[in-house]
């Protein structure tokens, strides 16, 4: 996951699709890498502070396992939207959990040229 995935979370490289950027924000969460999950996740209704807490508490609580890509559509480097549908195995208070979701990504400002981010589940 590191190795694959470092060179976002150190902000070396950006993510080209939208599969990219999700695989690199599970990597994210199993390595507690707060500062690159708020970056590539607008909110700014949560005070900053806020986030980091809730996302630190995540990452203490939760051992995530594996992922899989069940799905994509758009998201590509020649698209402003996509989606992305996983399943995200984890582990939390001694049981196995699977969190299923389809997520909406798009670029910043709608552009081309703005980085990949995630913007909700749908």
């Amino acid at each position: 996951m590191a190795s694959c995935c470092g060179p976002f979370h150190q902000g070396l490289a950006k993510a080209q699709t939208a599969e990219q950027l999700m695989r690199s924000r599970y990597s994210a969460y199993a390595l507690g890498e707060i500062e690159y999950l708020i970056g590539t996740h607008p909110e700014p209704q949560t005070p900053l502070q806020q986030r980091r807490r809730e996302l630190r508490s995540n990452s203490r609580q939760l051992r995530w396992m594996a992922l899989e890509i069940l799905a994509v559509e758009g998201g590509g480097i020649e698209d402003c939207q996509g989606t992305v549908q996983f399943a995200a195995h984890f582990v939390a208070s001694g049981q196995r959990r699977c969190l299923k979701e389809t997520s909406l990504f798009q670029r910043r400002d709608g552009q081309l040229s703005g980085e990949w981010l995630y913007i909700r589940a749908l």
